[in-house]
């Protein structure tokens, strides 16, 4: 995918190189040309940015693996761990098992004792039935030898009692050799306390650091929040702005394409008025020559004219000399007839001569009916001339208006022009601001995206000490509940050994009781009998013996008295550790529990915080498809721009070659108007020519098409009512984000 991703942009510098080379062509696009470097020097930056982004995600994918190696070392540790726990765990029950043998034999031990005791009982008994019966020196001797006997008896039950004594011994060594053992173990539990405490007072502080890290992420994550809350209000502002925007664009497209389809449909009826301007010129020229001529024949017409009323007047002249004479000759005739009667001779040469008048009067008639008719035939000639210079005038009058709505057109395509560079203003303006807020946001998003990987690095470390403490503290609790399995059989132990030296101290009493009465008995004995003296020293003998075992074993009861005082306060010692264990256990669960409800809720957040990532990057997408599309639809606008500033090149040369034949229409205007003139002054003489002006004129096919093109009116109100809005909107955009900084 980088290298598709860097070959197209690859091809987009080779495209933009391109075009930048074709703008430095033309020098009105230079400041637009600036503006295309500036916006590629930024792309390069943010294609930059994001390959040193990219090499960043690579750096911390590796050393997530390695962290994930790192953790499943720490598990396979763990693991094994546990294994030797529970070797030590088998271990312990051994020792338990070896334990429980030996308080069997103890209680072994107990019975023989207590069997022992009964037969001294059974014994005293019998000593006291022998003192009774001390009178008889024989019964005594007897009664001597039978306790000789029960002395050898009790002799062997000593030594009975010495192996029993011995075991007990040998069980007490296991017993102190176990004390040791558990002393070195509390020892080591002291230690391993010590060192737990250490421990917790190092998690203390670092939970207080983690509290006060927690705190700022919360307030860090609160401000981001409120920022993200900000931004999703702007983004939803920029949603809702930037979809009248598109709105406005699609209406835009559309009315650009309309505008485009009329421009062809103008291009073609301007390229057909051109030709049939051009066809035109020829006409006009042609009618120009043709009104010269013309005007040529007016002149020698007028000469004509000028002669033949000069000739007409001659004419009249000579028809009012023959109407007077007419009347002098009516005059005559009346006089002729009251005459008559006198001269009745002379009607006849009257007669003649009033037809030969007849005849002169017939000849000046007819040269004056032709006359007339040449009159007429002239006056039917100028009408025809007149009729011919109104069309002249009015074909000129047409290639005027054609001429005038031609500029007119070419003054609303100028308008138009200049409409659409300022709205192409505008929309690079928009664009630039659109762009430079699109980099805001990438680097706004980029920013809420370091910060998020920060986060969650934040997070991992913190739930890996989590689970560190997790561990932590699941080992201290299996320490707490194998001290207190170890506490409770030492507790066991203790009142097993409490009961047994209170047994061993009844035994001693009662022993002590039984030696007393025994030396009462064995004094009346020597007393008595002076013959047993020997045998008294050898049992006083073995009495200092027994004496010297007792004060070892009443030593040996004291130092278990103290062992049982000092284990006494060592539990003690024990169970206030143990109380102040579970008090910090239960701190620590506490603590666990809220941690785990900040991870929750952290782990919330972030799955919303991905989410709004996602739909950011969406929305980026969108955006750079958007600009994708006005990227293009901007390089066709900019090519209709050149293809109108070409056409416009076309109009202003056509316009220069049509101003140069203005200067010789003015001239034919002025001779056109002393034309009209004359005309007119003719047309109030001739009154079939105010009858022929009466009547309408033929109108031509040009003055039916006059002004009759309302779709482009329309498309330019509507282009003038999109740009009062994008002037609005732009306002709104910029007010904003004046508001924002």
């Amino acid at each position: 995918k980088t290298y598709l991703e860097e070959r197209a942009f690859h091809i987009l510098e080779q495209d933009s190189q391109e075009f930048i080379e074709l703008l430095k062509r033309d020098e009105a696009l230079e400041k637009f040309r600036i503006k295309y470097e500036k916006l590629l020097a930024v792309l390069r930056k943010s294609h930059e940015n994001e390959k040193h982004l990219m090499k960043k995600c690579r750096k911390l994918s590796a050393e997530i693996l390695d962290m994930s190696a790192k953790v499943t070392v720490l598990r396979n540790i763990t693991k094994d761990d546990e294994e030797t726990i529970s070797s030590l765990k088998m271990e312990l029950e051994k020792a338990w098992k070896m334990i429980d043998t030996a308080y069997e034999k103890e209680q072994e031990a107990k019975a023989k004792i207590n069997s022992q005791q009964e037969e001294i009982a059974r014994l005293n008994i019998l000593l006291e039935q022998s003192s009774r019966d001390v009178c008889n020196i024989e019964d005594l001797l007897k009664h001597n030898e039978e306790v000789t006997k029960e002395r050898d008896q009790l002799l062997s039950e000593v030594v009975n009692l010495r192996e029993s004594l011995t075991q007990a011994t040998e069980q007490q060594q296991d017993t102190e050799k176990a004390k040791n053992e558990a002393e070195q173990s509390l020892m080591q539990l002291q230690q391993d306390i010590q060192l737990y405490q250490n421990e917790k007072l190092q998690e203390a502080q670092k939970k207080e650091k983690m509290e006060d890290e927690l705190k700022s992420l919360l307030a860090e994550m609160d401000k981001k929040q409120a920022e993200n809350q900000n931004l999703q209000q702007y983004m939803e502002r920029n949603k809702e702005e930037q979809q009248k925007m598109e709105e406005n664009l699609k209406e835009l497209k559309i009315l650009n394409e309309r505008a485009t389809k009329e421009l062809e449909e103008l291009k073609r009826k301007n390229n057909k008025l051109m030709q049939e301007s051009e066809q035109q010129h020829l006409v006009f020229e042609e009618v120009v020559k043709d009104v010269q001529q013309k005007t040529t024949q007016l002149k020698e017409r007028d000469d004509e004219v000028s002669q033949m009323r000069l000739e007409i007047s001659k004419l009249n002249k000579t028809t009012d000399v023959i109407q007077s004479k007419l009347h002098v000759a009516e005059e005559q005739k009346v006089d002729a007839e009251h005459e008559k009667s006198i001269l009745k001779n002379q009607v006849s040469r009257l007669e003649r001569e009033l037809d030969a008048a007849k005849k002169q009067t017939e000849i000046g008639k007819r040269a004056a009916d032709g006359l007339v008719r040449e009159r007429d035939i002239l006056s039917q000639n100028l009408i025809k001339a007149n009729s011919a210079t109104q069309k002249q005038i009015n074909l000129v009058k047409l290639h005027e208006q054609t001429k005038q709505n031609l500029e007119r057109e070419i003054q609303s395509y100028k308008n138009e022009t200049e409409k659409q560079r300022k709205t192409i203003y505008q929309l690079e303006k928009e664009r630039d601001n659109f762009i430079n807020e699109i980099n805001e946001l990438k680097e706004k998003i980029f920013q809420h995206l370091n910060d998020l990987e920060i986060q969650q690095t934040q997070l991992r470390d913190c739930e890996k000490e989590i689970q560190a403490h997790v561990i932590k503290s699941k080992q201290q609790q299996n320490l707490c509940e194998t001290l207190k399995t170890e506490k409770n059989m030492y507790s066991k132990n203790l009142i097993e050994a409490k009961d047994e030296m209170t047994s061993m101290k009844t035994k001693l009493k009662t022993l002590t009781c039984e030696l007393k009465q025994l030396k009462e008995n064995l004094k009346d004995a020597d007393a008595a009998l002076e013959k047993a003296g020997l045998e008294q020293q050898k049992t006083e003998k073995e009495k200092e013996s027994l004496k010297a075992e007792v004060l070892k074993m009443t030593k040996q009861a004291l130092e278990t008295k103290q062992f049982i005082e000092n284990q006494e306060a060592e539990e003690q010692k024990l169970l206030k550790i143990i109380a102040e264990a579970d008090a910090e256990k239960l701190k620590q669960k506490k603590e666990f529990d809220k941690v785990l409800k900040e991870r929750c809720a952290l782990g919330t957040q972030l799955i919303r915080r991905n989410g709004e990532v996602a739909l950011l990057y969406e929305k980026i997408k969108i955006q750079q498809a958007i600009l994708n599309r006005g990227e293009t639809d901007y390089r066709q606008r900019v090519e209709d721009i050149r293809v109108l500033r070409l056409e416009i090149k076309k109009l202003r040369r056509e316009r220069g070659i049509l101003g140069k034949g203005v200067d010789n229409a003015e001239e034919l205007r002025q001779q056109l108007n002393h034309m009209q003139k004359d005309l007119l002054k003719e047309q109030t003489r001739c009154k079939i020519l105010e009858e022929e002006l009466r009547k309408p004129l033929q109108i031509h096919r040009w003055r039916k098409l006059q002004a009759t093109d309302p779709d482009t009116y329309e498309l330019i109100l509507k282009v003038q009512r999109l740009q009062k809005r994008l002037i609005s909107k732009t306002d709104e955009v910029i007010e904003k984000e004046f508001l924002l900084q």
